[in-house]
């Protein structure tokens, strides 16, 4: 092999990193949308990839809270990572250990909002809170529910 082919696998393999799978314990549920699971013997806080719940102080911020707990808290789920985000968090899909990926889940449900703005391409995401919608299910109830991005920018805007 020549250095540049040995540079360009090194290359390929450090910048996928993120793009890996592990198992670990969730041992924390900061919001519906981000987690903490031990890793290496420390914490490490997961953003679930390609979703937005409601903020804290937010219509339905609590419940989408819980319905993460219910979900995923002191069980051992697998991360597949996509990268990290700009808090350093890692961004990855969570799936439980019967394959059922939480991040769906939750949309599926009707507890958070396909973040089309980081995940633009998937459909998966899209038809499930399309579905949601359609059947009210979830924060979909109110009539005029408010995206998170959308209250985040209000809230900046009056502090």
């Amino acid at each position: 092999m020549t250095p540049r082919v040995i540079f360009l696998i090194l290359l390929l393999l450090f910048s996928s990193a993120e793009a890996f799978s592990f198992t670990s314990p969730v041992v924390g549920v900061i919001d519906g949308d981000t987690i903490d699971i031990l890793h290496n013997g420390k914490a490490q806080r997961i953003r679930l990839y390609g979703i937005d719940c409601p903020e804290k102080g937010q219509p339905f911020g609590k419940v989408a809270k819980w319905a993460t707990s219910a979900l995923v808290f002191g069980r051992t789920v697998t991360v597949q990572g996509h990268g990290k985000d700009k808090y350093k968090r890692l961004v990855a899909d969570v799936l439980l250990a019967d394959g059922t990926n939480v991040n769906q889940k939750l949309v599926k449900d009707g507890w958070c909002w396909w973040y089309q703005k980081y995940a633009p391409d998937d459909v998966v995401l899209e038809t499930l809170e399309q579905e949601a919608r359609g059947v009210k299910r979830g924060l979909w109830v109110d009539p005029r529910p408010v995206a998170p991005w959308q209250w985040r920018k209000r809230s900046k805007v009056m502090s």
